[in-house]
């Protein structure tokens, strides 16, 4: 998958699920679970999520997925967990195939080769 580098400060709910890998469902109750995840929410009520808030959620997937801790041990872990100094990296967000623009000479192309394919299938069957 392509990967396009995006330079924000905040990053929405949607976009942090792209980047985890995870469903907005599980950063919702992961919120209610650890008390260390608590993004900010915009005027709108909208969770914003810093460079930080994405680490830490990297951080308890690592615990819950790779290592096999329980909440309550990952819960443990992250008592003694002390946050990197922020710095200026940037997470990169994974792409959704972007829609190409397909010009009419390629569609033409496209054409001419599907009928060539039904021509020769046809010459064969007879």
């Amino acid at each position: 998958m392509k990967h396009i580098g995006i330079k924000k400060l905040y990053y929405s709910i949607s976009e942090v699920s792209t980047i985890t890998a995870l469903e907005q469902y599980v950063l919702r109750y992961w919120e209610s679970e650890f008390p260390q995840l608590k993004p900010a929410k915009n005027r709108a009520g909208n969770r914003i999520y810093t460079n930080k808030d994405i680490k830490l959620i990297i951080y308890i997937k690592k615990l819950l997925r790779d290592e096999r801790y329980t909440i309550e041990g990952a819960k443990r872990v992250l008592e003694e967990y002390v946050p990197e100094a922020e710095t200026v990296e940037q997470l990169e967000l994974l792409s959704v195939p972007q829609k190409k623009k397909v010009t009419d000479e390629e569609i033409r192309t496209d054409m001419l080769e599907v009928r060539q394919f039904l021509e020769e299938l046809s010459e064969k069957l007879k």
